[in-house]
């Protein structure tokens, strides 16, 4: 937080006796770019806050609430770093058409802000309010927003401060901004980054839903299951672990293999153990893919077994047609 500084007439913004603001101070003890009690939107404040930046000034925590910067460049160009904005505000900021590219905008505000046709190329939003951002248009490839948004932070603490009312508030706010930034994806042909946020989206929603209901239930195996559609390796590590799974049942409660029964036993030795080990491996693969040889048949627990991974395995692979044409035709 912004305190006091030892000299009386210098902007008085540091962050923990860091990223110190050497400009000078107006009335309110902090500089023209600091004072959140100045709107920005004089005709040359967009060419004097592009020299401010290129001229090294402090622009962490800058205040631009309500500020006019339509078309504004803030690209630090010929660096491999972009200016830092971290920190500041700029609640419905006109951005439309700003050059952002790789900016710097952790745990700022850009709630409500109008960044249409801005380009946020590799823009670093992590930590970022971007509740209500008019993304249309905006080019947003490589945009960094965090594993998790503010909002999402704000409702575990809700949460667990047992505040019920708030924890919704919040995750309905994180749900906004999934959507709107899935949109902003889909707009730009970015299906791989609209598919993360789909299943963030789909995510916040789930967990607005009481914790034992069905169909938070049935929402949280989709997910597992396939990632609501967008991870079709998902299904094939489930069919894998299913595969796995059934074959040891199999080890354990035995095949018929004409006239012998295939079961584990302290008696055999290793080898013949493990045998039967890749016995009961190729028995599942073909009941999990539904081929049924007819060389190796069930027997007790086993057709129970065998029943099951049967009807899953035609699910899942159903599943995984439906889920892997999904991404490609994207």
């Amino acid at each position: 937080m912004p305190t006091d500084s030892h000299t009386t007439h210098q902007c008085r913004y540091h962050e923990n006796n860091q990223h110190i603001c050497r400009e000078i101070a107006g009335d309110s003890g902090l500089c023209y770019w600091h004072d959140p009690q100045v709107i920005k939107n004089n005709p040359d404040d967009i060419h004097k806050l592009e020299q401010f930046a290129r001229q090294g000034g402090q622009l962490r925590g800058i205040s631009l609430n309500h500020a006019k910067l339509a078309n504004i460049d803030l690209v630090r160009h010929q660096e491999k770093i972009g200016f830092d904005l971290s920190n500041a505000e700029l609640y419905r900021a006109d951005l439309s058409g700003a050059h952002l590219f790789n900016i710097k905008l952790e745990n700022a505000s850009l709630m409500k802000a109008d960044l249409r046709d801005a380009t946020v190329h590799c823009a670093n939003l992590q930590g970022c309010n971007l509740l209500g951002v008019k993304w249309l248009g905006a080019k947003i490839e490589n945009m960094h927003t965090g594993n998790t948004l503010r909002q999402e932070r704000l409702a575990r603490a809700a949460k667990k401060a047992g505040d019920t009312e708030r924890t919704t508030d919040y995750l309905e706010q994180a749900e906004e901004i999934y959507r709107d930034l899935r949109k902003a994806a889909d707009r730009e042909g970015l299906f791989a980054m609209s598919g993360q946020y789909i299943r963030k989206e789909l995510t916040m929603r789930r967990y607005q839903m009481p914790r034992y209901c069905l169909k938070r239930i049935i929402s949280k195996t989709i997910d597992l299951f396939c990632g609501y559609g967008e991870a079709p390796l998902r299904v094939v590590g489930f069919s894998l672990i299913l595969i796995l799974i059934s074959a040891v049942l199999y080890f354990f409660s035995g095949l018929q293999y004409g006239d012998q029964l295939q079961v584990f036993s302290l008696n055999n030795d290793f080898g013949t153990n493990f045998m039967l080990f890749l016995n009961c491996i190729y028995y599942s693969v073909v009941t999990f893919t539904t081929l049924g040889y007819g060389d190796f048949t069930p027997i007790g627990f086993s057709r129970a077994i065998a029943a099951f991974e049967a009807f899953t395995g035609s699910f899942t692979i159903a599943l995984f047609v439906v889920v892997f044409v999904k991404k490609m035709t994207r």
